[in-house]
C-alpha cells in the first residue's frame, strides 16, 4: 500500500495521573491511596485523580462533591502548580536529548519527532521506551507512549495500554487500526460530537469511512473534512517546538458562592492582576477580553469584547471586564470566575518548514 501523504516517526508521550502521582511520589503516606488534586467535598473541582480514585469513576473536571460521593475514602489534595512546572522541565529536559522537535501540550504531555533524532537510533518504539525508563529513573514517575506516522494517531495509540505502557501502530497497520476504533476514541471527537454521529449510525472508524466528505460536512460542518481525512490516516500537522499562544487566562472557584457585583468586581480585579502579570511575563498583549461566569447551578456564561488596540494592563482589563459583567443583571450566585485575553500580537508570519511527501513503504519501521 503506498500514499502520498507525510510519514514521520512521531512519539506522543503522556505522564500517568501526572498531578496525582507527583503527589504521592512527595508524600509516601498517599501511595496506594485515591487522592484528587484540588477541589473539596464542599466546593470546587478535581483537576486530577489518582488511579486508585478512577476506579471508584473520580475524574478531572468533576465536582468535588460529586466525586466524594462516588468514593467516599477520597484525599482531597492541594494542587502545586510549580511542582508541577518543576517535574515538567525535568522531563522536557530528557526529551530534548533525542530531538529537538518537541512539542508540549500541557505540563504532562508533549509529541515528539523523531524521524531523525540525535540518538541517530532508526527505531521510535525503542527510543519511547528509552524515555519512559529515563523519566522512571531520574524523575520517579511512570509515563505511557504511542507511536506512529502523525500526530493523530500517536496519540490515540498512548491512551492504549496505561499506564506504564507503550503502544506502536505501524504504517500497514494505520488503517485495519483507525477502522476497528470506536469513534469515542477518536482524537477530536467529543462526547456531542460522539452522541450526534451514533445518531447518525457511525460508531466505529469503518462506519465514519463509509461517509463521504460532502456528508461530513454538512453534518459537522468544517470539522467534517477532518474527520474524513484522519480516518483514512492523513494527518499532516507538523511537531511544531514554538506553538504560538493564543490566549493567555486565569481564573478562581470561590469557596463561597457570590450574590453581588460588588463582590464579584474585587475578585476580579485580582484575577486581571493575574492575568497582567502573566501577559507581561510571556512579553505578550491583546485585543479580546473574555469574561468566564459559572453559576452557582454549574451553568457557564461567557462575554467577549474585541478593542482595536493590544492591552495587558491590569487597570485596562478591568476596565473591559467591567463593561462586560454589567451588560445583564445578576440572577444567580456565582462559583467561578475568570479573565482570558486573546487575538494576542503574537508573530504569526514565521514560516513553516516544508513538507516532503514520502510514500508509505511497508518496510518503514517503528
Amino acid at each position: 500500500m503506498e500514499s502520498n501523504f507525510p510519514i514521520r516517526k512521531i512519539i506522543h508521550v503522556d505522564m500517568d495521573a501526572f498531578y496525582a502521582s507527583v503527589e504521592q511520589m512527595d508524600f509516601p503516606e498517599l501511595k496506594g491511596k485515591p487522592i484528587a488534586v484540588g477541589g473539596s467535598e464542599k466546593r470546587g473541582v478535581v483537576s486530577a485523580a489518582s488511579y486508585e480514585a478512577r476506579t471508584f469513576g473520580v475524574k478531572s473536571a468533576m465536582s468535588g462533591i460529586q466525586a466524594k460521593r462516588n468514593c467516599p475514602e477520597l484525599i482531597f489534595v492541594n494542587p502545586r502548580f510549580d511542582r508541577y512546572k518543576e517535574i515538567s522541565k525535568q522531563i522536557r529536559k530528557i526529551f530534548f536529548d533525542y530531538t529537538d522537535l518537541v512539542e508540549p501540550l500541557s505540563l504532562d504531555e508533549a509529541y515528539l519527532d523523531v524521524t531523525i533524532n540525535k540518538k541517530g537510533n532508526p527505531s521510535a518504539s525503542l527510543i519511547a521506551e528509552e524515555i519512559r525508563g529515563r523519566i522512571l529513573k531520574e524523575v520517579g514517575l511512570t509515563a505511557s507512549a504511542g507511536i506512529s506516522i502523525n500526530k493523530f494517531i500517536a496519540k490515540i495509540a498512548s491512551d492504549y495500554n496505561k499506564p506504564n505502557g507503550q503502544k506502536t501502530v505501524n504504517p500497514e497497520d494505520v488503517l485495519p487500526f483507525l477502522e476497528d476504533l470506536d469513534i469515542r476514541k477518536f482524537y477530536g471527537v467529543g462526547k456531542v460530537t460522539a452522541e450526534k454521529m451514533y445518531q447518525l449510525g457511525i460508531y466505529t472508524g469503518t462506519d465514519l469511512k463509509l461517509k463521504s466528505i460532502d456528508y461530513l460536512e454538512s453534518h459537522f460542518g468544517k470539522s467534517g473534512a477532518y474527520y474524513y481525512h484522519v480516518v483514512r490516516g492523513i494527518h499532516t500537522s507538523e511537531v511544531k517546538p514554538n506553538r504560538i499562544r493564543k490566549s493567555l487566562a486565569a481564573e478562581r472557584t470561590f469557596s463561597e458562592n457570590l450574590s453581588s457585583e460588588i463582590f464579584m468586581l474585587e475578585k476580579l480585579v485580582h484575577i486581571s492582576e493575574e492575568v497582567s502579570k502573566r501577559l507581561k511575563t510571556n512579553k505578550v498583549a491583546g485585543k479580546t477580553v473574555t469574561l468566564k461566569i459559572k453559576y452557582s447551578d454549574f451553568t457557564l456564561q461567557t462575554r467577549s469584547k474585541s478593542l482595536h488596540y493590544f492591552i495587558s494592563d491590569a487597570d485596562l482589563i478591568m476596565d473591559t471586564v467591567k463593561s462586560l459583567l454589567i451588560q445583564e443583571e445578576l440572577t444567580n450566585s456565582v462559583r467561578l470566575l475568570g479573565i482570558s485575553i486573546s487575538n494576542l500580537n503574537t508573530d504569526k508570519t514565521g514560516k513553516k518548514p516544508e513538507d516532503k511527501s514520502i510514500s508509505m513503504q511497508l518496510q518503514f519501521r517503528f
